[in-house]
């Protein structure tokens, strides 16, 4: 590690849990994070502000005036440019030291096995379902560790499914492919620092789980309401029948 690199983290190398030791594996550690939007802003900003070594970001989605509300990434300038686009110049900009693997497009389920064989962490910070159940299948499959956080009005909700753990339960034990249906924020509204909030600790716990330290997070529910800035903590386990990891054998 240059002289700049010791001064750029070093308030991360003064804290006994990271030190030399986990911020080298900061910089070594490549993640996938799918959206660059409400969520995926925050997220992304502190993961390349801590010195991850690669990010493949994905979004197909563009800067919109409806989107500066919320989505720190963009600016008004860039209205109507890709947000992955968008994003690396952003990200870029932050800590030149990352290298930004940017794609103007929707991540596609049959390429995830390839692409998760060179990851550490996926961060799902996606605004729906589909992609949701599409990254907890491969994310299982691949036995890599998944973070997903989401955000609608003013309730908040962050999980971590640590698949390297064949015990963990996954995303459709919480939430059942079957059990409802999207509400973009679009038709609902968003409070704008909510998102805030949930992607920075999306961020969080994908350093923590890069780095090896800290509580382990599995088969808990974060929920933040906004409203009131309470946040509560609900545990569920592996479900035996869930479609996607089920059956436990012997159940």
């Amino acid at each position: 590690m240059d002289d700049q690199s010791l001064l750029r983290y070093s308030r991360h190398l003064l804290l006994n849990e990271i030190g030399i030791e986990g911020q080298e594996r900061i910089r070594q550690a490549h993640v996938l994070q799918v959206g660059a939007g409400g969520l995926g802003s925050p997220a992304a900003m502190y993961l390349v502000a801590a010195g991850i070594g690669r990010l493949v970001l994905f979004d197909d989605d563009r800067v919109d005036l409806t989107n500066l509300q919320r989505q720190l990434l963009h600016t008004t300038e860039r209205i109507g440019q890709p947000k992955a686009a968008s994003a690396a110049l952003a990200l870029q900009a932050l800590n030149p030291q990352v290298q930004i693997d940017a794609r103007a497009s929707r991540i596609a389920e049959p390429a995830l096995a390839s692409l998760l064989a060179e990851i550490d962490v996926v961060l799902d910070c996606s605004d729906n379902r589909a992609t949701r159940y599409a990254l907890n299948r491969a994310c299982l499959a691949a036995r890599v560790p998944l973070v997903s956080g989401s955000a609608n009005v003013f309730a908040g909700q962050l999980a971590v499914f640590d698949f390297r753990d064949v015990d963990t339960p996954c995303y459709a034990c919480l939430f059942p492919e079957a059990s409802g249906e999207d509400e973009p924020c679009a038709t609902t509204g968003v409070f704008a620092p909510l998102v805030g909030a949930v992607g920075a600790l999306q961020a969080g716990e994908a350093l923590k789980l890069i780095c090896g330290f800290g509580a382990a997070s599995g088969g808990q529910l974060l929920t933040l309401d906004g409203l009131e800035m309470e946040f509560r903590r609900l545990r569920f386990g592996r479900d035996p029948h869930c479609a996607v990891c089920g059956p436990v054998p012997g159940a």
